[in-house]
């Protein structure tokens, strides 16, 4: 009896370690393109890599492009949200 035991517990613990859940991975998409609006709402499509993909997207549909507030990759550097361009000042002689 206590054999049978044994192995039902042998055989529960193992099933419980192949069982356990795995660390999230993350989320790679860095960029989200905000469609639409008016009277129909709008769309938020978070499966963006690049900027450019992106842009590419809301381009000729309207929209814009933001950094998805999920993104938990690493940080490249690369295809950041440039700053603002000011307008220059004239100066006048």
């Amino acid at each position: 009896m206590k054999s049978i035991l044994a192995l039902a517990v042998a055989a529960g613990a193992l099933w419980a370690a192949g069982s356990t859940p795995t660390l999230a991975q993350a989320d790679p998409y860095r960029w989200c393109a905000e469609l639409g609006g008016g009277n129909d709402g709008g769309m938020t499509n978070c499966y963006f890599i690049t900027r450019a993909q992106c842009e590419a997207t809301v381009s000729g549909v309207g929209g814009f492009c933001r950094l998805n507030h999920f993104y938990t990759g690493p940080e490249t550097g690369y295809d950041q949200v440039p700053p603002r361009r000011t307008a220059k000042k004239r100066t006048t002689r």
